[in-house]
């Protein structure tokens, strides 16, 4: 299992739009460079923000804005918004243990439990960040680097 990369490039987004609110036109081609990807890409993941309610974004202008407040901003809200969970379940299941295998037929009553438990951890644990902290890490960040 794996959380793919889409996840932290919209947490870089959401730091450079914050970083460069005053400053620069963030378009999809300015955050692009930034994070060293396609556009392309970032619109998909721009799309997926808005979809979810995170963001605004003004075609044609480079207007993208947080929906909300940066501290109302979870890293979880981001997960859910690009890391569709199917089902709800973090983990999938193997399609077709055999029942006629002992533990084939009781893989579920097994692993059930513990894996619901391990993805209530982690998703508890990313409710525990904002956007509001990677605002603060990176005034910090160039603070030093003044």
């Amino acid at each position: 299992m794996q959380i793919s990369s889409r996840f932290t490039v919209a947490l870089h987004i959401f730091t450079c739009v914050d970083t460069f609110k005053d400053t620069q036109k963030v378009t999809s081609g300015f955050l692009a460079g930034s994070i060293g990807t396609n556009p392309v890409v970032i619109r998909k993941i721009l799309t997926q923000l808005q979809a979810a309610g995170l963001i605004r974004v003004a075609r044609g202008t480079g207007g993208i804005k947080p929906a909300r407040e940066l501290s109302d901003i979870s890293f979880y809200d981001v997960y859910r918004a690009i890391e569709p969970v199917e089902g709800g379940d973090l983990f999938r299941f193997h399609e077709n243990p055999s029942p006629r295998c002992p533990v084939g037929r009781n893989i579920h009553t097994l692993l059930d439990a513990k894996l619901k438990d391990i993805q209530d951890a982690m998703e508890h644990e990313m409710k525990k960040y904002t956007i509001a902290d990677l605002r603060t890490g990176m005034q910090d960040i160039l603070a030093k680097d003044a």
